[in-house]
C-alpha cells in the first residue's frame, strides 16, 4: 500500500513543487525533499491521508509558505563567519592529529633521540644554545645528532606508513 501510494503521488508531487517553486524561490527538488519527509512521518504516526492528492497539494504549499518566511528572516552573511583566512576546522583536526602522531613516534625514537627531537619541536622555539644546556651536550654535536635522529625518525615513519 505505501509503496503504491508513494508511485501515484510522484508525478502530483514532482508537478505541485515546481510550480510552488517558482512562486515561492525556493528549490523544486527541497520542497519535494520537505514534503516527502512530512509523508513518510505522517504514514509511521498516523497512516495515509484520507484524501492524498489533497494532503500533498497542502504540504506543498506550506512548505512553500515556509520556504518564503525562512527567506524573510534569514539573511545571508557578507562573508562566512569562520572564514578568517586561517586553517578551517576540518584542517585543524587533520593537524593535530598529524602532530599527535609525531609526538608519538618521537617518543619510540632510541636513546637521546626523544628528548632531542621534543626540545626542537618545541612551541617555544628554542635556540641550539638553549636546548644544548637543557640536555647537557655541546652545542656543536647538536647538528650531527639531529640529523641521526631525524634518520631514525624518518625509517620508523616510512615502516609504519608502509605497514598501514
Amino acid at each position: 500500500m505505501t509503496h503504491e501510494l508513494l508511485t501515484t503521488l510522484r508525478p502530483l508531487l514532482a508537478a505541485e513543487a515546481s510550480a510552488e517553486a517558482h512562486a515561492s524561490g525556493a528549490e523544486r527538488g527541497d520542497l519535494e525533499q520537505a514534503v516527502w519527509l512530512r509523508l513518510l512521518e505522517r504514514l509511521d504516526a498516523a497512516g495515509p491521508p484520507a484524501d492524498p492528492q489533497r494532503w500533498v497539494r497542502r504540504a506543498v504549499r506550506s512548505e512553500g509558505r515556509r520556504s518564503r518566511r525562512r527567506a524573510r528572516v534569514e539573511q545571508p552573511y557578507a562573508t562566512e563567519p569562520a572564514d578568517d583566512g586561517g586553517p578551517g576546522p576540518e584542517q585543524r583536526a587533520v593537524a593535530a592529529v598529524v602532530r599527535r602522531e609525531l609526538h608519538a613516534a618521537v617518543r619510540r625514537l632510541p636513546g637521546r633521540c626523544p628528548r632531542l627531537m621534543a626540545a626542537l619541536l618545541s612551541p617555544e622555539d628554542l635556540t641550539y644554545r638553549q636546548i644544548a644546556g637543557q640536555l647537557g651536550i655541546s652545542q656543536g654535536s647538536l647538528g650531527p645528532e639531529r640529523s641521526r635522529c631525524l634518520g631514525c625518525l624518518r625509517r620508523l615513519l616510512a615502516t609504519e606508513v608502509a605497514v598501514r
